[in-house]
Protein backbone atom coordinates (compact mmCIF):
# COMPACT_ATOMS: atom_id res chain seq x y z
CA UNK A 1 0.00 0.00 0.00
CA UNK A 2 1.45 3.19 -0.91
CA UNK A 3 2.01 5.77 2.06
CA UNK A 4 -0.10 8.84 2.09
CA UNK A 5 1.85 10.97 4.25
CA UNK A 6 5.18 11.35 6.25
CA UNK A 7 3.92 9.45 9.07
CA UNK A 8 2.62 6.14 6.98
CA UNK A 9 6.30 6.90 4.99
CA UNK A 10 7.92 6.43 8.32
CA UNK A 11 6.14 3.46 9.49
CA UNK A 12 6.59 1.43 6.36
CA UNK A 13 10.28 1.94 6.30
CA UNK A 14 10.89 1.02 10.27
CA UNK A 15 14.06 2.62 10.98
CA UNK A 16 13.72 6.32 10.16
CA UNK A 17 17.66 6.39 10.10
CA UNK A 18 18.16 3.88 7.70
CA UNK A 19 15.31 5.40 5.30
CA UNK A 20 17.03 8.96 5.50
CA UNK A 21 20.62 7.84 5.05
CA UNK A 22 19.59 5.80 1.78
CA UNK A 23 17.24 9.06 0.37
CA UNK A 24 17.24 8.82 -3.66
CA UNK A 25 16.95 12.44 -3.36
CA UNK A 26 20.13 13.29 -5.31
CA UNK A 27 22.35 16.35 -4.63
CA UNK A 28 21.06 18.99 -3.02
CA UNK A 29 20.12 21.92 -6.37
CA UNK A 30 20.16 25.47 -6.09
CA UNK A 31 17.45 26.27 -8.87
CA UNK A 32 17.87 28.81 -12.01
CA UNK A 33 20.83 30.87 -10.85
CA UNK A 34 23.46 29.74 -13.08
CA UNK A 35 26.42 27.69 -11.99
CA UNK A 36 28.68 30.58 -12.38
CA UNK A 37 29.06 33.81 -13.80
CA UNK A 38 32.85 34.19 -14.23
CA UNK A 39 34.06 31.68 -11.91
CA UNK A 40 33.59 30.65 -8.17
CA UNK A 41 36.69 32.00 -6.55
CA UNK A 42 36.62 35.57 -8.22
CA UNK A 43 32.85 35.40 -7.44
CA UNK A 44 33.58 34.88 -3.64
CA UNK A 45 36.44 37.32 -3.60
CA UNK A 46 34.24 40.49 -4.39
CA UNK A 47 32.12 40.01 -1.20
CA UNK A 48 35.46 40.62 0.78
CA UNK A 49 37.01 42.71 -1.75
CA UNK A 50 34.70 44.80 -3.56
CA UNK A 51 31.00 44.08 -4.37
CA UNK A 52 28.80 41.32 -5.26
CA UNK A 53 25.28 40.49 -6.48
CA UNK A 54 23.65 37.38 -4.99
CA UNK A 55 20.32 36.33 -6.44
CA UNK A 56 18.34 34.61 -3.61
CA UNK A 57 15.33 34.52 -6.26
CA UNK A 58 14.59 30.80 -6.20
CA UNK A 59 15.86 28.42 -3.42
CA UNK A 60 13.52 29.80 -0.45
CA UNK A 61 10.23 29.37 0.54
CA UNK A 62 8.05 32.67 0.93
CA UNK A 63 5.57 32.12 3.20
CA UNK A 64 3.32 35.34 3.30
CA UNK A 65 1.19 35.37 6.74
CA UNK A 66 -1.49 38.24 7.39
CA UNK A 67 -4.49 38.30 9.52
CA UNK A 68 -5.46 39.32 13.22
CA UNK A 69 -3.84 36.50 14.80
CA UNK A 70 -0.18 36.54 12.57
CA UNK A 71 2.09 37.80 14.86
CA UNK A 72 0.38 35.46 17.71
CA UNK A 73 1.53 32.77 15.35
CA UNK A 74 4.90 33.41 15.15
CA UNK A 75 4.67 34.10 18.97
CA UNK A 76 3.45 30.45 19.90
CA UNK A 77 6.02 28.88 17.61
CA UNK A 78 9.21 30.48 18.17
CA UNK A 79 11.69 30.53 20.80
CA UNK A 80 12.17 34.54 19.92
CA UNK A 81 10.60 37.13 21.97
CA UNK A 82 7.93 39.35 19.65
CA UNK A 83 7.49 41.97 22.85
CA UNK A 84 9.89 44.52 20.35
CA UNK A 85 8.83 43.23 16.99
CA UNK A 86 8.38 46.71 14.72
CA UNK A 87 6.89 47.38 11.38
CA UNK A 88 9.60 47.41 8.68
CA UNK A 89 11.67 45.13 10.95
CA UNK A 90 13.43 41.16 10.75
CA UNK A 91 13.86 38.79 13.02
CA UNK A 92 15.94 35.35 12.56
CA UNK A 93 13.08 33.27 13.50
CA UNK A 94 13.69 29.77 14.85
CA UNK A 95 10.96 27.65 15.80
CA UNK A 96 11.46 23.88 18.16
CA UNK A 97 9.80 20.87 18.36
CA UNK A 98 7.97 19.88 21.66
CA UNK A 99 11.13 18.57 23.34
CA UNK A 100 13.26 21.00 22.38
CA UNK A 101 15.10 19.91 19.06
CA UNK A 102 15.41 22.85 16.36
CA UNK A 103 12.32 22.20 13.21
CA UNK A 104 14.53 24.93 11.14
CA UNK A 105 15.25 28.81 10.96
CA UNK A 106 15.19 31.16 8.25
CA UNK A 107 13.92 35.37 8.01
CA UNK A 108 10.78 36.66 9.40
CA UNK A 109 10.01 39.99 8.12
CA UNK A 110 6.86 42.35 9.49
CA UNK A 111 5.68 44.18 6.29
CA UNK A 112 2.94 45.74 8.18
CA UNK A 113 1.06 45.45 11.65
CA UNK A 114 -0.95 42.17 10.12
CA UNK A 115 1.18 40.96 7.44
CA UNK A 116 4.18 39.16 7.44
CA UNK A 117 6.55 36.87 5.17
CA UNK A 118 8.81 34.29 6.26
CA UNK A 119 11.79 33.08 3.83
CA UNK A 120 13.05 30.21 4.26
CA UNK A 121 14.01 26.23 3.66
CA UNK A 122 10.63 24.22 3.86
CA UNK A 123 10.64 22.59 7.26
CA UNK A 124 9.89 25.86 8.83
CA UNK A 125 7.11 27.30 6.78
CA UNK A 126 5.91 23.46 6.69
CA UNK A 127 5.24 23.77 10.50
CA UNK A 128 4.10 27.13 10.05
CA UNK A 129 1.40 25.97 7.34
CA UNK A 130 0.14 23.49 9.57
CA UNK A 131 -0.40 25.37 13.05
CA UNK A 132 -1.69 28.24 11.17
CA UNK A 133 -4.66 25.63 9.96
CA UNK A 134 -5.14 24.85 14.07
CA UNK A 135 -7.70 27.55 14.77
CA UNK A 136 -5.50 30.79 13.88
CA UNK A 137 -7.42 33.49 12.07
CA UNK A 138 -4.97 34.38 9.47
CA UNK A 139 -4.59 34.02 5.22
CA UNK A 140 -1.70 31.91 4.31
CA UNK A 141 0.34 32.28 0.68
CA UNK A 142 2.62 29.02 0.44
CA UNK A 143 4.94 30.73 -2.27
CA UNK A 144 7.07 26.95 -3.05
CA UNK A 145 11.10 27.48 -4.03
CA UNK A 146 11.39 26.77 -7.94
CA UNK A 147 11.96 23.37 -8.62
CA UNK A 148 15.12 22.47 -8.66
CA UNK A 149 15.23 20.16 -12.59
CA UNK A 150 12.35 22.68 -14.41
CA UNK A 151 13.59 21.12 -17.52
CA UNK A 152 13.04 23.95 -19.40
CA UNK A 153 9.65 25.03 -17.96
CA UNK A 154 8.77 28.25 -17.35
CA UNK A 155 9.97 29.53 -13.86
CA UNK A 156 8.08 32.69 -11.87
CA UNK A 157 7.72 33.70 -8.22
CA UNK A 158 5.74 36.34 -6.10
CA UNK A 159 8.86 37.92 -5.89
CA UNK A 160 12.51 38.17 -6.46
CA UNK A 161 14.96 38.87 -3.90
CA UNK A 162 18.18 39.72 -4.29
CA UNK A 163 21.64 41.24 -1.95
CA UNK A 164 24.30 44.07 -2.49
CA UNK A 165 26.84 43.17 0.28
CA UNK A 166 30.52 44.06 0.33
CA UNK A 167 33.18 47.07 1.05
CA UNK A 168 31.49 48.94 -2.07
CA UNK A 169 28.23 47.46 -1.81
CA UNK A 170 26.97 51.26 -0.57
CA UNK A 171 28.57 52.83 -3.71
CA UNK A 172 26.44 50.93 -5.61
CA UNK A 173 23.24 51.25 -3.76
CA UNK A 174 23.78 54.88 -4.03
CA UNK A 175 24.35 55.03 -7.48
CA UNK A 176 21.45 53.15 -8.78
CA UNK A 177 19.20 54.95 -6.44
CA UNK A 178 20.42 57.95 -7.45
CA UNK A 179 21.83 59.68 -4.24
CA UNK A 180 21.73 59.20 -0.57
CA UNK A 181 20.33 56.22 0.63
CA UNK A 182 19.97 56.28 4.53
CA UNK A 183 21.61 53.37 6.31
CA UNK A 184 18.63 52.03 8.77
CA UNK A 185 20.08 50.11 12.03
CA UNK A 186 20.62 46.08 11.20
CA UNK A 187 17.94 44.09 10.62
CA UNK A 188 15.34 47.17 9.78
CA UNK A 189 13.74 47.69 6.67
CA UNK A 190 13.58 50.95 4.73
CA UNK A 191 12.98 51.37 0.69
CA UNK A 192 15.57 52.13 -2.38
CA UNK A 193 14.49 53.38 -5.72
CA UNK A 194 15.68 51.22 -9.01
CA UNK A 195 14.85 51.73 -12.73
CA UNK A 196 11.77 53.21 -11.61
CA UNK A 197 10.22 50.64 -9.27
CA UNK A 198 9.97 51.79 -5.46
CA UNK A 199 11.89 48.58 -3.46
CA UNK A 200 11.84 47.21 -0.25
CA UNK A 201 14.88 46.57 2.07
CA UNK A 202 16.46 44.94 4.71
CA UNK A 203 19.55 46.45 6.24
CA UNK A 204 22.23 43.90 7.11
CA UNK A 205 26.12 43.38 6.76
CA UNK A 206 28.64 40.86 4.97
CA UNK A 207 32.40 41.37 4.94
CA UNK A 208 32.66 44.23 7.43
CA UNK A 209 30.43 46.82 5.31
CA UNK A 210 26.91 47.55 5.08
CA UNK A 211 24.80 45.98 2.48
CA UNK A 212 21.27 45.31 1.56
CA UNK A 213 18.31 42.68 0.58
CA UNK A 214 16.03 43.86 -1.40
CA UNK A 215 12.71 42.26 -3.56
CA UNK A 216 10.20 42.74 -5.84
CA UNK A 217 7.25 41.85 -7.68
CA UNK A 218 9.02 39.01 -10.17
CA UNK A 219 8.07 40.80 -13.75
CA UNK A 220 10.61 43.66 -12.60
CA UNK A 221 13.31 40.66 -12.30
CA UNK A 222 15.32 41.52 -15.43
CA UNK A 223 15.02 45.11 -15.61
CA UNK A 224 15.85 45.84 -11.68
CA UNK A 225 19.30 43.14 -12.19
CA UNK A 226 20.46 44.68 -15.35
CA UNK A 227 20.30 48.09 -13.81
CA UNK A 228 22.12 47.06 -10.53
CA UNK A 229 24.47 45.15 -12.58
CA UNK A 230 25.37 48.13 -14.70
CA UNK A 231 25.58 50.60 -11.79
CA UNK A 232 28.05 48.43 -10.18
CA UNK A 233 30.32 48.14 -13.08
CA UNK A 234 32.72 50.67 -11.92
CA UNK A 235 32.82 49.39 -8.37
CA UNK A 236 33.97 46.00 -9.54
CA UNK A 237 30.08 44.37 -8.72
CA UNK A 238 29.94 40.81 -9.49
CA UNK A 239 27.31 39.08 -9.97
CA UNK A 240 27.61 35.12 -7.69
CA UNK A 241 26.27 31.88 -9.16
CA UNK A 242 25.43 29.09 -6.91
CA UNK A 243 28.41 27.92 -6.65
CA UNK A 244 30.04 30.40 -4.91
CA UNK A 245 26.71 31.37 -3.07
CA UNK A 246 26.59 28.13 -1.09
CA UNK A 247 30.28 28.63 0.30
CA UNK A 248 29.13 32.57 2.00
CA UNK A 249 28.08 30.29 5.12
CA UNK A 250 31.55 28.98 5.56
CA UNK A 251 32.83 32.27 6.46
CA UNK A 252 29.60 33.78 8.26
CA UNK A 253 29.63 30.66 10.18
CA UNK A 254 25.63 30.00 9.75
CA UNK A 255 24.87 26.34 9.88
CA UNK A 256 22.10 26.22 7.08
CA UNK A 257 20.42 23.06 7.36
CA UNK A 258 20.02 21.24 10.58
CA UNK A 259 17.85 17.91 10.40
CA UNK A 260 14.43 19.01 11.53
CA UNK A 261 13.42 17.67 14.60
CA UNK A 262 9.87 15.85 13.99
CA UNK A 263 10.38 12.40 13.28
CA UNK A 264 9.63 10.96 16.88
CA UNK A 265 7.31 13.64 18.96
CA UNK A 266 4.14 12.05 20.20
CA UNK A 267 2.67 15.25 19.96
CA UNK A 268 3.81 15.87 16.43
CA UNK A 269 2.15 12.72 14.96
CA UNK A 270 -0.58 14.64 13.87
CA UNK A 271 1.69 17.07 11.88
CA UNK A 272 3.30 14.06 9.90
CA UNK A 273 0.22 12.66 9.26
CA UNK A 274 -0.15 16.08 7.39
CA UNK A 275 3.39 16.56 5.90
CA UNK A 276 2.84 14.67 2.25
CA UNK A 277 4.58 11.48 1.40
CA UNK A 278 7.11 13.08 -1.07
CA UNK A 279 7.65 15.99 1.39
CA UNK A 280 11.00 17.49 2.08
CA UNK A 281 10.94 15.86 5.24
CA UNK A 282 10.30 12.40 3.87
CA UNK A 283 13.04 12.67 1.26
CA UNK A 284 15.51 14.54 3.24
CA UNK A 285 19.09 13.00 2.70
CA UNK A 286 21.11 11.86 5.99
CA UNK A 287 24.58 12.26 5.14
CA UNK A 288 28.13 11.38 6.99
CA UNK A 289 30.28 9.52 8.91
CA UNK A 290 27.91 9.65 12.63
CA UNK A 291 25.46 7.20 12.46
CA UNK A 292 23.32 6.12 15.01
CA UNK A 293 20.03 3.84 15.01
CA UNK A 294 18.03 7.02 16.40
CA UNK A 295 16.94 9.44 14.95
CA UNK A 296 17.22 11.81 17.75
CA UNK A 297 20.55 11.63 18.27
CA UNK A 298 20.76 13.59 14.90
CA UNK A 299 18.20 16.71 16.51
CA UNK A 300 19.96 19.69 17.71
CA UNK A 301 19.13 22.28 20.30
CA UNK A 302 19.15 26.16 20.18
CA UNK A 303 22.61 26.39 21.96
CA UNK A 304 24.45 23.40 19.46
CA UNK A 305 23.45 25.57 16.86
CA UNK A 306 24.58 29.19 18.43
CA UNK A 307 20.84 30.31 18.90
CA UNK A 308 21.13 30.40 22.64
CA UNK A 309 20.81 34.18 22.51
CA UNK A 310 17.55 33.66 20.73
CA UNK A 311 15.99 32.14 23.63
CA UNK A 312 13.43 34.28 25.78
CA UNK A 313 11.24 32.76 28.08
CA UNK A 314 9.09 35.91 28.15
CA UNK A 315 6.46 34.38 26.25
CA UNK A 316 4.62 30.45 26.01
CA UNK A 317 5.79 28.82 22.58
CA UNK A 318 6.37 25.19 21.36
CA UNK A 319 9.26 23.35 23.44
CA UNK A 320 9.47 26.20 26.28
CA UNK A 321 9.39 23.92 29.11
CA UNK A 322 11.67 21.50 26.99
CA UNK A 323 14.36 24.24 26.86
CA UNK A 324 14.19 25.47 30.29
CA UNK A 325 15.34 22.52 31.65
CA UNK A 326 18.39 22.60 29.61
CA UNK A 327 21.48 23.69 31.27
CA UNK A 328 23.22 26.11 28.19
CA UNK A 329 26.80 25.64 29.57
CA UNK A 330 26.59 22.14 29.36
CA UNK A 331 25.57 21.78 25.84
CA UNK A 332 27.60 21.95 22.65
CA UNK A 333 28.30 24.98 21.02
CA UNK A 334 29.21 26.25 17.39
CA UNK A 335 32.41 26.19 16.01
CA UNK A 336 34.70 25.99 12.71
CA UNK A 337 37.00 23.48 11.86
CA UNK A 338 39.72 24.11 9.66
CA UNK A 339 40.61 21.53 8.16
CA UNK A 340 44.79 20.66 7.54
CA UNK A 341 45.88 21.06 3.89
CA UNK A 342 48.01 18.14 3.91
CA UNK A 343 44.60 15.61 4.17
CA UNK A 344 42.54 18.02 2.33
CA UNK A 345 45.50 17.62 -0.78
CA UNK A 346 45.02 13.83 -0.37
CA UNK A 347 41.10 13.94 -0.24
CA UNK A 348 41.28 16.04 -3.64
CA UNK A 349 44.34 13.73 -4.92
CA UNK A 350 42.23 10.82 -4.49
CA UNK A 351 39.76 10.73 -7.87
CA UNK A 352 43.08 10.89 -10.00
CA UNK A 353 44.94 8.22 -8.08
CA UNK A 354 44.76 4.45 -9.79
CA UNK A 355 46.34 2.74 -6.99
CA UNK A 356 44.65 4.75 -3.95
CA UNK A 357 42.00 3.53 -1.58
CA UNK A 358 39.12 5.96 -3.10
CA UNK A 359 37.55 8.37 -0.46
CA UNK A 360 34.32 9.87 -0.49
CA UNK A 361 34.82 12.72 -3.44
CA UNK A 362 35.41 16.03 -1.64
CA UNK A 363 33.47 18.64 -4.01
CA UNK A 364 34.18 22.39 -4.63
CA UNK A 365 33.19 24.63 -2.80
CA UNK A 366 30.71 22.26 -1.50
CA UNK A 367 31.41 19.19 -0.38
CA UNK A 368 28.23 18.22 0.57
CA UNK A 369 26.51 15.39 -0.16
CA UNK A 370 23.81 14.91 1.73
CA UNK A 371 20.43 17.94 2.95
CA UNK A 372 21.33 16.98 6.62
CA UNK A 373 25.69 16.37 6.97
CA UNK A 374 26.72 14.83 10.33
CA UNK A 375 30.33 13.50 10.36
CA UNK A 376 31.76 12.57 13.77
CA UNK A 377 34.15 14.98 15.44
CA UNK A 378 36.83 12.46 17.35
CA UNK A 379 39.80 12.68 19.58
CA UNK A 380 43.21 11.21 19.17
CA UNK A 381 41.56 8.36 21.11
CA UNK A 382 38.65 8.22 18.28
CA UNK A 383 36.17 9.41 21.33
CA UNK A 384 32.34 11.61 19.83
CA UNK A 385 33.62 15.26 20.65
CA UNK A 386 30.63 16.35 18.29
CA UNK A 387 29.60 16.82 15.15
CA UNK A 388 30.61 18.50 11.97
CA UNK A 389 27.41 19.64 10.21
CA UNK A 390 28.65 21.63 6.99
CA UNK A 391 32.10 21.20 4.54
CA UNK A 392 33.39 23.45 2.00
CA UNK A 393 36.12 25.83 0.77
CA UNK A 394 36.37 29.27 1.13
CA UNK A 395 38.20 30.84 -2.04
CA UNK A 396 38.46 33.50 0.82
CA UNK A 397 40.81 31.95 3.61
CA UNK A 398 41.84 29.34 0.59
CA UNK A 399 40.82 27.10 3.34
CA UNK A 400 38.85 23.53 3.33
CA UNK A 401 36.61 24.45 6.75
CA UNK A 402 33.47 22.90 8.37
CA UNK A 403 30.85 24.45 10.50
CA UNK A 404 30.69 21.59 13.61
CA UNK A 405 28.77 21.49 17.40
CA UNK A 406 31.83 20.27 19.94
CA UNK A 407 31.26 19.80 23.66
CA UNK A 408 31.75 22.66 26.18
CA UNK A 409 34.83 21.48 27.33
CA UNK A 410 36.78 21.43 23.38
CA UNK A 411 39.42 24.48 23.61
CA UNK A 412 39.37 26.78 20.36
CA UNK A 413 42.89 26.15 19.01
CA UNK A 414 42.33 22.07 19.65
CA UNK A 415 43.45 19.56 17.46
CA UNK A 416 40.49 17.25 16.70
CA UNK A 417 39.39 14.26 13.85
CA UNK A 418 36.71 14.74 11.45
CA UNK A 419 36.01 11.44 9.67
CA UNK A 420 35.47 11.70 6.26
CA UNK A 421 32.86 9.61 4.64
CA UNK A 422 30.69 6.75 5.62
CA UNK A 423 31.11 3.33 6.82
CA UNK A 424 30.90 -0.38 5.42
CA UNK A 425 31.61 1.38 2.05
CA UNK A 426 28.58 4.33 2.11
CA UNK A 427 25.35 4.34 2.36
CA UNK A 428 22.74 3.70 -1.29
CA UNK A 429 22.46 7.75 -1.99
CA UNK A 430 22.90 8.70 -5.21
CA UNK A 431 25.64 11.29 -4.13
CA UNK A 432 27.95 8.45 -2.56
CA UNK A 433 29.54 5.75 -4.25
CA UNK A 434 31.49 3.03 -2.37
CA UNK A 435 34.52 4.22 -0.36
CA UNK A 436 36.56 3.98 2.27
CA UNK A 437 36.87 6.53 5.42
CA UNK A 438 39.18 8.76 5.67
CA UNK A 439 40.58 10.93 9.00
CA UNK A 440 41.01 14.36 8.01
CA UNK A 441 43.07 16.77 11.29
CA UNK A 442 41.34 20.15 11.82
CA UNK A 443 41.71 22.77 14.36
CA UNK A 444 38.87 24.09 16.16
CA UNK A 445 38.40 27.90 15.29
CA UNK A 446 35.91 31.01 15.92
CA UNK A 447 32.85 31.20 14.12
CA UNK A 448 32.29 33.44 12.13
CA UNK A 449 35.55 32.02 10.83
CA UNK A 450 35.98 35.51 8.76
CA UNK A 451 37.62 38.11 10.45
CA UNK A 452 35.58 41.02 9.02
CA UNK A 453 32.40 38.57 9.64
CA UNK A 454 33.21 38.45 13.65
CA UNK A 455 33.98 41.64 13.86
CA UNK A 456 30.57 43.11 11.43
CA UNK A 457 28.40 40.67 12.66
CA UNK A 458 25.89 40.92 15.84
CA UNK A 459 26.32 37.74 17.69
CA UNK A 460 23.81 34.88 16.73
CA UNK A 461 22.78 36.81 13.52
CA UNK A 462 23.19 35.85 10.04
CA UNK A 463 22.57 37.10 6.79
CA UNK A 464 19.56 35.30 4.80
CA UNK A 465 21.58 34.92 1.35
CA UNK A 466 22.86 31.35 2.33
CA UNK A 467 18.88 30.10 3.67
Amino acid sequence: MSAKNLQDVLDQAGNTVELLRNSQLGAYIYPVVPAEFSNFRREATAWQKSAVLFDQSHHMVNLWVSGPDALHLFTDTGINSTANFPVDSAKQFVPVSPEGGVIGDGILFRLAEEEFVFVGRAPVANWLKFTAEQGYNVDIRYDDRSPSRPYGKQVTRDVWRFQIQGPRAWDVIEKVHGGPVEQVKFFKMGYLDIAGERIRTLRHGMAGAPGLEIWGPYESYDRVRDAILEAGREFGLEPAGCRAYSCNTLESGWIPSPLPAIYTSKELRPYREWLGAHSYEAVNALAGSFVSDNIEDYYLNPWELGYGGFVKFDHDFVGRSALEAIDPSTQRRKVTLAWNAEDVAKLLASPVDPEGPGYQFFDLPNANYGSSNFDAVQDADGNLLGLSLFTGYSPNERKALSLATVNPDVPLGAEVTVMWGEPDGGSKKTTVQPHRQFPVRAIVSPAPYAAMAREAYQPGWRTSASV
